[in-house]
């Protein structure tokens, strides 16, 4: 039974008793424990189920790869489910409760799964379920659904909060063992700006538990000298707790730091998530010792025999009293030294392979312990813990020669590199046949555009499996037992039948067995990404980092082909799992997506407007007058505009400039018409399409000088278009030299709309804005009523208009200096659906309105906004296929009803006959329609077969309760075809 040790355990403090609870039962433990060697500490073993069979389970390691112990963390607002209890630190009034089981973590309901285990193999799933049809409704996905999952999730707000940080530096060292230290000095002495990153809340790695000497210095006090040399480099930073996810292009470098999980409520942030942009990375993450295949391993006690010496040295902590150890290496001896230097007993050591007379094992045998050559574990004997150990020959089919009492078994199967972010970027590996692993290729390693390796592996990671080895890559010198080669297992024993296959474990937590691989191979997966997924095998919230090589190796025998030929899985970020509170940051509630507000927005308020969400924005809709309606309110707006005066605050359209040599060539893509060729001083009317043809946005494009433009954008689409055009730059015209800013809330504009907006803001004074000194569609710099403005003469109304741009912060001066200046001229502020309605009777387009994203510029009769001088533009080829030239797409036309109503928003105009699901075909569909106060009627736009053909025919739109509204096709022109007004 595991126990707490009376004496070792380098990173507890005694002195420092902790108090928590598992399952409701009190426990304690002692600063510096992590939950795992706590639990262990108190007799506590079993620790959960596994997700299939429901299978008791225990710990198999003690660090990230431990696939087993995860545990709801916590109570109420601050429970955290599936939290690893090796990588969770212990705190005084911790409390975890296990997950995946009912009623009870000791009996379990689910645990009949495993009586009728053969019925559930790999890919079951995949032939189960399908009939009768009806069942998957009323059965088998409510069973399904309530199955998934491990833990719960809390169901009240998270009172923790959670932060997002930047940095950058030459070097991103990922890992503190003596590999990652030795690195970051190294590069430090260079004078390189380095970052060094722990996972763990301590440094040095497994050197200070597994022994040997550092320059002549114990690994303990090697690691203290050099952190204490590192700390006087004013370009080095050091951080614990904190852990590389994952590396992508360009060096930038995700990373997670647990600020505050071992202290909650103590006001600091709980997690951090970083973006580090790295000039290099160096990987010093280590290895994972790998389990061996044979039946029971998945017992409770059954442990890598590496996690027993950690618990055993680092904690002070007895997984068992009476050991045996299952090794095809000589690392393991180093296990079982450790478990007599505590006092305990070591049973056996069982080796696999013939002939175990390494300095390692000899060592052993002077300590009185049995090492038993050429064996292997037919079965191990228990439920819910070890009580025996069967011994067989390795190379027979599990023929059972001793049977061993014992109450902990150690395994170790072999090292594997953690290679993970040394693949992120696309690092290639390469296997290493006397190591049995893959190890990463220095001559593949993953680079930048300009050829610069982007990463690279140091120590363990990079196959240097010893402490001297390791040294040695480094500079230093090290001494450290020599070790024999190790002999590859992968099922023990190697003859294994079906029926010992059927027991031993290759995904603890998916129950995925030696026999589901085999399986697989046999029902034709081939490849290892489509074993993974018929079996599950690696899917698990632990990513495989115990499975996967045993898993492929399995694999390759099936196929009978050599393990590099089978190949990895890809290798994904992050690492392990990243809390969602940390990849939100500080964007929950009022800050998920924060309200943005135009200068103007106090006063809108203050006049009691109505809005509308407009993208981020609340942009009024209307300014209701006492117990006006709100049609009332948009007629009155409407009417005045179009015979006095009227104020629409602008601020919300997308404004960004795009600036450089090749910024002129960079627009005439982006837009269906040249904007190379706009003179400075003008405007332009510009579409923009996605590559697929279809129209994503509009808006008038300013030429500011002979390399820079301004585009205005629709308000909902300026971040999405902004991505856009970085998207392109970054992507594919990464060479062109253009630079794109985002300027959209650093200007307040304000639209001048009616017949007498010329005379209010020559009222105001400071420059010209006559016809002859401003004509329609050009831009001029000057002053207004003192403002530094900038003034663009065009309509969205179809009414002479002035667009004038300040910046943001003079915004709402120059609204109040408008208003008051235009009280002589009855100017009164107009919403969104006065503009809306305006624009319709002027037959202006809406992204949005008339585009749904099947619509192309041809469809909406804008052919002339398409240049015919320039040979491509983005989309131009999309349009020129077969269905987006056909003559039967609907394209735009003007509705007018025969009784002056007002069609409903999308109806659809019926056709003759019906479709093969009973309904009435249609010929086209209305995109806007409003009532117009300055026609006195409804009217409407819409999209129509062969629509601008028809003119003068009438259309059936069917309506609520029966009723069939009849309209006319007309022009989508209502208002001042001409243009006169607008050029005033």
């Amino acid at each position: 039974m595991s126990t707490r040790l009376s004496k070792g355990g380098r990173l507890i403090d005694r002195s420092k008793p902790l108090s928590f609870r598992f399952n409701g039962a009190p426990m304690r433990g002692f600063a510096g424990d992590s939950l795992a060697a706590a639990l262990l500490a108190n007799g506590q073993v079993l620790l959960g189920r596994s997700f299939k069979y429901h299978r008791p389970r225990g710990l198999i390691a003690s660090g990230a790869e431990e696939p087993n112990a995860l545990v709801n963390l916590g109570r109420n607002a601050r429970v955290e489910p599936d939290q690893r209890v090796t990588t969770t630190e212990l705190f005084d009034g911790l409390e975890a409760t296990s997950q995946n089981h009912w009623p009870s973590l000791d009996f379990d309901i689910g645990a009949i799964n495993n009586t009728f285990g053969k019925l559930f193999p790999a890919g079951f799933y995949y032939k189960t379920f399908m009939f009768p049809q009806i069942a998957w409704k009323y059965l088998f996905e409510p069973v399904i659904r309530r199955a998934a999952g491990l833990g719960t999730a809390a169901k009240e707000a998270d009172p923790d909060r959670y932060e997002q940080a930047y940095a950058y530096c030459d070097v991103l060292v990922a890992g503190g063992g003596v590999a990652g230290l030795a690195a970051a000095l190294a590069e430090a002495k260079a004078g390189k700006r380095v970052i060094v990153m722990e996972q763990t809340p301590v440094w040095g790695g497994r050197a200070p538990v597994d022994g040997g000497t550092i320059e002549g210095l114990a690994p303990a006090e090697w690691i203290d000298r050099t952190l204490d040399l590192l700390a006087t480099y004013p370009n080095v930073r050091l951080m614990t707790r904190t852990m590389v996810a994952g590396l992508h292009n360009h060096g930038y470098a995700i990373c997670y730091e647990r600020v505050a999980d071992h202290t909650p409520g103590d006001g600091r942030p709980r997690h951090r998530l970083w973006r580090v942009r790295a000039g290099v990375t160096v990987a010093a993450t280590g290895a994972i010792e790998r389990p061996l295949a044979f039946a029971g391993n998945d017992v409770p006690g059954v442990m890598l025999a590496s996690a027993v010496r950690d618990y055993i040295v680092n904690w002070a902590v007895s997984p068992g009293d009476r050991v045996v150890i299952v090794t095809n290496n000589d690392d393991a001896y180093r296990t079982a030294l450790a478990v007599l230097d505590a006092g305990l007993t070591v049973e056996a050591v069982v080796d696999a392979r013939e002939r175990a007379g390494g300095d390692l094992p000899q060592l052993v045998r002077a300590r009185g312990v049995r090492v038993m050559e050429g064996r292997g574990i037919a079965g191990v004997m228990g439920h819910k813990a070890v009580t025996h150990v069967q011994v067989c020959s390795q190379a027979g089919e599990g023929g059972v020669t001793e049977t061993l009492e014992c109450d902990c078994v150690a395994m170790s199967g072999g090292w594997s590199p953690v290679v993970h972010i040394f693949s992120h970027v696309g690092g290639k590996l390469l296997w290493d046949e006397a190591g049995a692993m893959f190890r990463p290729d220095a001559t593949r390693a993953p680079t930048g555009p300009d050829g610069s390796v982007l990463a690279r592996a140091v120590g363990a990671a990079n196959g240097h499996l010893t402490l001297d080895a390791i040294a040695a890559e480094a500079g230093l010198s090290a001494e450290v037992e020599p070790e024999a080669p190790l002999a590859p297992v992968w099922v023990m024993p190697a003859g294994a039948g079906q029926a010992l296959r059927f027991k031993a474990f290759l995904d603890y937590q998916n129950d995925v067995k030696v026999s589901d691989v085999e399986l697989a191979a046999r029902e034709g997966y081939t490849s290892v990404e489509h074993t993974k997924r018929y079996t599950t095998l690696g899917m698990a919230s632990d990513q495989g980092k115990l499975s996967n090589i045993n898993g492929l190796a399995i694999l390759s025998d099936s196929l009978g082909q050599p393990i590099p030929t089978t190949g990895t899985t890809t290798f994904r970020p992050p690492y392990t799992p990243i809390s969602f509170g940390a990849m939100a940051g500080e964007a929950r509630g009022d800050l998920f997506q924060p309200m943005r507000r135009t200068a103007m927005q106090d006063w809108h308020e203050a006049k009691g407007y109505h809005w509308e969400p407009v993208g981020f924005w609340r942009r009024p809709y209307c300014y209701p007058r006492g117990a006006e309606s709100h049609r009332d309110a948009v007629n009155r707006e409407i009417t005045n505009a179009r015979t006095n005066v009227g104020l629409l605050d602008a601020s919300t359209l997308g404004k960004i400039l795009v600036k450089g040599p090749d910024a002129g060539k960079f627009l005439d893509m982006m837009y269906t018409n040249m904007m190379s060729t706009l003179p400075v001083g003008k405007c332009r009317y510009g579409l923009m399409c996605n590559e697929n043809g279809f129209l994503s946005d509009d808006g008038v494009v300013v030429r500011l000088s002979e390399d820079s433009w301004l585009c205005h954008t629709t308000s909902g689409g300026a971040d999405r278009i902004h991505a856009h055009m970085e998207d392109w730059l970054q992507c594919e015209w990464w060479d062109w030299k253009v630079y794109t800013a985002n300027l959209t809330e650093q200007y307040a504009q304000i639209a001048v709309v009616g017949p007498k907006a010329r005379k209010l803001l020559e009222k105001l004074g400071g420059m010209d804005v006559s016809k002859e000194a401003l004509p329609f569609m050009t831009w001029a710099e000057g002053t207004l009523a003192g403002f530094p403005v900038r003034v663009y003469r065009i309509s969205f109304s179809g009414e002479l208009s002035y667009e004038i741009a300040v910046p943001a912060n003079m915004g709402a001066a120059l609204w109040e200096a408008l208003n008051t200046a235009g009280e002589d001229f009855g100017a009164m502020p107009y919403g969104t659906e006065a503009l809306h309605v305006m624009r319709a009777e002027k037959g202006f387009i809406m992204i949005g309105d008339e585009t749904d994203g099947t619509v192309i510029p041809q469809d909406l009769g804008l052919n002339w906004a398409i240049s015919k001088k320039k040979a491509d533009y983005l989309g131009k080829r999309a349009q020129e296929r077969s269905f987006m030239v056909s003559p039967d797409r609907w394209r735009l036309v003007g509705l007018e009803t025969l009784d002056g109503s007002v069609l409903p928003d999308g109806v659809y105009a019926v056709a003759e006959g019906n479709n093969a699901n009973g309904q009435r075909n249609t010929q086209g569909r209305v995109t806007s329609s409003y009532y117009s106060p300055t026609l006195k009627k409804g009217i409407a736009m819409g999209l129509v077969l062969h629509g601008p053909e028809r003119m003068g025919e009438i259309l059936d739109f069917p309506a609520d309760k029966g009723a069939v509204i009849k309209a006319r096709i007309v022009d989508p022109c209502f208002y001042d075809k001409e243009g006169e007004k607008a050029d005033a």
